[in-house]
């Protein structure tokens, strides 16, 4: 067997391992999808058969009764503010602990880096009454305003690393026609920081909108506050759960993250490859 040959069985198995992993990943989605087509008889009677009535109807009791609209600009309204302050702080962060290297910058560095390795567990409870004294749990901004702290460490950690790829020749020329950091950093560095922008982005939308157990803690008092993951959960009860609806409201739920995530894929892989050629 030729060079050649050995290379194309490889990728064959490769192809093979692949396609099968994520047909592992997509099947419990698949699922959730026939499942909320389904009346209640039958998702309890054969869960993983095809609707044998179509019952689309589901989705228009699950909207109103979801109140989607309402959440859903709750929760696009948090993962706005969660996403602006995250790139904000951490590419400007990054910029001057990066182009100001001393003593104090590394400690800046690996203090904002080091709670990427705190469990969110151990702090919660000291995290929702911190909150409460500066009156931000219940509120949606509250929350957005949150997810800064739990997001800049790995976005600044991706920054930081980019950065260093960007000329410091840019800044002096920049100091030498007037320009102070700030201006610099806004009108000539940040622009070329798109790709990996892109990347901390698309990741961070995934997660916010996604997030269950934070909203759960600090935005749950009300339904004018809650969170399209939080209503979902409505639908399952301790003694009684409606399983069509649920999948239902996990669908509408999880769309809007899906299709987003879809349209700027290509914005990661871009990020990333632009980060290993760079470097």
């Amino acid at each position: 067997m030729t060079l050649r040959q050995k290379e194309k069985l490889t990728l064959s198995v490769l192809m093979v391992v692949i396609t099968a992993a994520a047909l592992v990943y997509i099947y419990p989605v698949f699922l959730m999808l026939i499942n909320s087509f389904k009346p209640f008889g039958e998702v309890v009677s054969s869960a993983i058969s095809l609707p044998k009535k179509w019952a689309a109807e589901n989705y228009a009791f699950v909207f109103t009764k979801m109140n989607y609209g309402k959440l859903f600009f709750n929760t696009l309204l948090i993962t706005v503010i969660g996403i602006l302050g995250i790139v904000f702080f951490s590419a400007l962060a990054a910029y001057i602990i990066q182009r100001r290297k001393n003593r104090f910058t590394a400690f800046a560095r690996l203090f904002i880096i080091v709670p990427m390795l705190i469990p969110f567990q151990t702090i919660m409870i000291t995290l929702l009454k911190t909150m409460n004294v500066f009156h931000l749990a219940g509120s949606r901004v509250g929350l957005g305003v949150q997810y800064w702290g739990f997001g800049i460490a790995m976005a600044m950690f991706i920054y930081y690393n980019f950065m260093s790829t960007v000329p410091k020749e840019l800044d002096e020329s920049s100091y030498i026609d007037g320009a102070g950091t700030f201006r610099t950093f806004a009108q000539i560095i940040f622009p070329l920081l798109k790709s990996v922008t892109s990347t901390i982005v698309v990741l961070d939308v995934m997660w916010i909108w996604n997030d269950f157990l934070l909203p759960l803690l600090m935005v749950n008092r009300s339904n004018d506050t809650k969170t399209l993951v939080l209503q979902a959960y409505t639908f399952v009860g301790q003694f009684n759960t409606e399983w069509h609806y649920a999948m239902t409201a996990m669908v509408l739920t999880v769309l809007p993250s899906i299709v987003f995530f879809v349209a700027f894929q290509k914005n990661i892989i871009s990020g990333v490859v632009a980060g290993a050629v760079k470097g």
